[in-house]
């Protein structure tokens, strides 16, 4: 049960989402089909054994769960925005251009490799809200951790700092992640709780 609560908690389920923004599935199918819309970042399958006084139940339900962040974008979406891989790629550059810390760019191949891991829902399980902002920080954290620690070296006093801030960049920007998966979660490998 503690992967339900984590979802109850950190999660929207379908029904959530499309209330959340007064739509209904139907346009929900459309921009995910049409490649606008991420994919959920969990589908639960759940087997339902039931025992009682009138005798045994089975049933079982598939359950999709949106990012919270997903609200914001269906919505921007659902207004008719401008291009949704535009728009991806302008707020991922200015979140990039507003952090404190800098070393990665995001050229156009970087872009269109993280909007399709955007679009899978990937983000959607790994940072915060899903969203470009919590992406481009958590990216930029991961590769100012790797610049620094990759080669082994002793670093100095800037370098310890800097490699602090961006701890505690993807710390803010990565997902607490399910239980099951917080062993292999960037989390544990770039040293977070």
């Amino acid at each position: 049960m503690e992967l339900i609560d984590y979802l109850h908690t950190h999660f929207l389920t379908r029904a959530q989402l499309l209330a959340a923004c007064a739509t209904d599935g139907a346009h929900l199918d459309a921009v995910t089909a049409a490649g606008a819309m991420p994919a959920p970042s969990y589908r639960l399958h759940v087997r339902i054994d039931c025992a009682s006084y009138f005798g045994d139940h089975t049933e079982t339900h598939a359950q999709d769960w949106f990012a919270k962040g997903y609200v914001e974008w269906l919505r921007m979406l659902l207004d008719g925005s401008q291009d949704p891989y535009t728009l991806f790629a302008a707020r991922y550059r200015a979140a990039l251009a507003a952090l404190p810390l800098f070393g990665m760019e995001a050229t156009d191949a970087h872009l269109r490799s993280e909007w399709q891991h955007f679009i899978a829902g990937t983000y959607g399980l790994c940072t915060r809200s899903g969203l470009p902002e919590d992406i481009a920080a958590k990216e930029l954290a991961i590769h100012v951790i790797r610049t620094l620690t990759d080669d082994g070296r002793v670093l100095d006093a800037d370098e310890r700092e800097r490699l602090a801030r961006a701890r505690e960049l993807l710390d803010r920007a990565s997902s607490p992640f399910a239980p099951h998966e917080r062993a292999r979660s960037s989390r544990a490998r770039y040293g977070l709780k």
